[in-house]
């Protein structure tokens, strides 16, 4: 096919952080300070979508994010992508392109937005320039957004942080497949865009947070290798306590940072209280939260747990949101021992959830090429 009439059209997932990433070795090639551990979310209830096509109407490329027209030469990032892909393409065509990228969800909200967004653009370029190496694709996706290399695997992975470009890059812990049985239920606490960027976040932690130095040498390399069995072994207890403590910890780190920086919000810290309370009640760790650099709440349970974690939240943070509302005909009935051992420990904050997906693990990128 002559490439300048080539159209790829590609869906990207969006990826959240059990291990978390925190800060560069390399702001440049953006080489971090220790590995991290991702799920893959289900790419048809997140996602980015981009289609890329050769532009007869302009001399230069030209960008949209959803639905907004922006600058490539004022976006480093960007520019670099499309440079080095350029540059590693088996098949060449040096004529302007037309991106168009949308996401199905809050962007720069702290829902991984950049990871899906930058492992969509990668995959669409690679598929439009004939680079099929997924090894090479995380190192190119690393260059937009570190943890968009996560995205371009299904399941769970781990991004390698290598010392340099070529030695950093994500590869399959396991597919999608492997642990089937488990769900995610993502809480909206806050839409708007965070008022300390991850970018600069890391930058400033970077700078100024020993704890950050400590945790990257001496608590996230055993950490991950505790984190790569649990997953393995399909081991939820010990999975859901790694998980928590490394949010925490990250969260630690921001307020470590000087000036610290203050990602949860009060809405946030009562999901964390919730989770608490419902695990002590059953003396086992049925649920799990993480949160990245933003206030929403990444809940993993198993799916026999779904219904009444969907329950509690309703009834402790209730909301007129569409979706949410939809299930209130299905929610079943709560023991009232367990709401009133729930309710001595957390307070109702009405209107505190804006929204919220309810998905799963699931696979990388979709490319499709006409």
């Amino acid at each position: 096919m002559d490439i300048s009439k080539r159209v790829v059209t590609v869906r990207a997932p969006v990826n959240i952080a059990v291990v978390k990433y925190w800060g560069k070795k390399d702001e440049n090639s953006i080489v971090p300070l220790n590995n991290s551990i991702s799920a893959t979310l289900n790419i048809d209830d997140l996602c980015a979508t981009t289609t890329i096509k050769a532009s007869s109407e302009s001399t230069e490329d030209q960008f949209w994010l959803n639905g907004q027209q922006q600058s490539i030469k004022e976006n480093l990032r960007l520019s670099r992508c499309l440079e080095t892909v350029r540059s590693i393409a088996k098949t060449k065509y040096d004529g302007p392109l037309l991106i168009n990228s949308n996401n199905n969800f809050p962007t720069a909200a702290g829902l991984a937005s950049s990871a899906a967004g930058y492992s969509c653009l990668v995959s669409a370029l690679g598929a439009f320039f004939d680079i099929d190496d997924k090894k090479v694709l995380t190192k190119l996706a690393r260059l937009g957004s570190g943890s968009a290399c996560r995205s371009i695997y299904g399941g769970f992975v781990e991004w390698k942080a290598g010392t340099d470009h070529d030695s950093s890059f994500a590869e399959q812990i396991v597919d999608e497949n492997h642990w089937s049985s488990l769900r995610v239920l993502i809480l909206v606490l806050n839409d708007a865009a965070k008022e300390v960027s991850s970018t600069g976040g890391m930058k400033r932690s970077v700078e100024t947070s020993k704890l950050l130095e400590y945790r990257a040498k001496a608590i996230v390399p055993e950490r991950c290798q505790q984190m790569r069995t649990a997953i393995l072994d399909q081991n939820f207890h010990r999975f859901a306590e790694l998980t928590m403590k490394d949010s925490n910890q990250f969260h630690a780190t921001c307020l470590d940072t000087y000036p610290p920086i203050f990602y949860l919000n009060q809405a946030s810290k009562a999901v964390i209280e919730l989770v608490h309370a419902f695990n002590d009640y059953h003396g086992k760790n049925k649920v799990a939260y993480t949160f990245d650099a933003g206030p929403n709440a990444f809940l993993f349970m198993e799916k026999d747990q779904m219904t009444t974690m969907l329950t509690l939240v309703n009834h402790f943070f209730p909301s007129e949101e569409p979706k949410l509302s939809q299930w209130k005909e299905n929610f079943p009935h709560i023991d009232t021992g367990l709401i009133e051992a729930l309710s001595k420990k957390l307070n109702i904050m009405p209107g505190c959830l804006k929204g919220h997906f309810l998905t799963q693990v699931g696979s990388g990128p979709e490319v499709k090429i006409i």
